[in-house]
């Protein structure tokens, strides 16, 4: 800035010229700074005011498919009288201890065993039921299910010592029972589990204002909003 400006002399000649120059382009500098952008102004940056709309949570909801379960539940049946049968065919013929019959009804014994065989196979569809009904209404179906055919198969092994037989008769006649009560639980617990289904649903309303459906002004996030301005872009007359 020229010197006369400074102490506010009066300039004089070629000196006085420049620093009327140099105060003019001073004060259009000035004038310039200070002109606000008109909103319609083409060299104004424009901003997108659209927000992405919200992806709401997701939560899952088993679903169980009833034909797998109740197939797999007539399979583990024929599994569990066929079981009964070859146990007792066992003890009687190989073992020579004659459960369920006396021994001179032979190696099937007598009615008996076809009760035995028909109560195994029944059970494993009681199993089934109690599953799907399980699988329906509560949470870890299968832990459920696992305590109530654990316990269950605890009484009916503890049964035949009660009976009044031959030791022999009655540990052979427990050891059916707990192999029936195993393999019904296993594999009934397994088809349970191939049988259920996990898909997701969404657990709120989708849009732009969130997972509660409260909207935030100013902004696409939740959060506090600001007046005069916007997420994606400022508004320059507040300053």
């Amino acid at each position: 800035m020229p010197r006369a400006l400074v102490f506010g002399t009066q300039p004089q000649g070629e000196d006085s010229t420049k620093a009327a120059e140099g105060a003019a382009s001073l004060s259009e500098g000035l004038t310039t700074m200070t002109v606000p952008m008109e909103p319609n102004d083409p060299d104004r940056r424009t901003y997108s005011q659209e927000r992405p709309a919200y992806a709401p949570p997701q939560r899952a909801r088993p679903t169980v498919d009833a034909r797998m379960l109740w197939s797999g539940g007539v399979a583990t049946a024929v599994v569990a009288g066929l079981i009964a049968l070859v146990g007792v065919l066992v003890c009687r013929w190989l073992f020579n201890i004659p459960i369920l019959a006396p021994k001179r009804y032979g190696a099937y014994g007598d009615a008996h065993t076809t009760t035995l065989v028909l109560i195994a196979a029944g059970a494993a569809l009681v199993a089934t039921l109690l599953a799907h009904l399980l699988l329906l209404s509560t949470p870890r179906p299968m832990v459920f299910f696992g305590w109530i055919v654990g316990l269950v198969t605890v009484i009916v092994v503890v049964f035949p010592f009660r009976t009044g037989a031959p030791l022999s008769h009655e540990v052979a006649t427990a050891a059916l029972y707990l192999i029936i009560g195993i393999a019904i639980g296993s594999l009934i617990a397994g088809v349970g589990e191939r049988a259920t289904r996990i898909r997701t649903v969404p657990a709120g309303p989708a849009g732009p204002a969130g997972p509660a459906g409260q909207n935030y002004p100013g902004q696409g996030y939740p959060g506090q909003g600001y007046q005069g301005r916007t997420y994606q872009g400022r508004d320059y007359r507040d300053y």
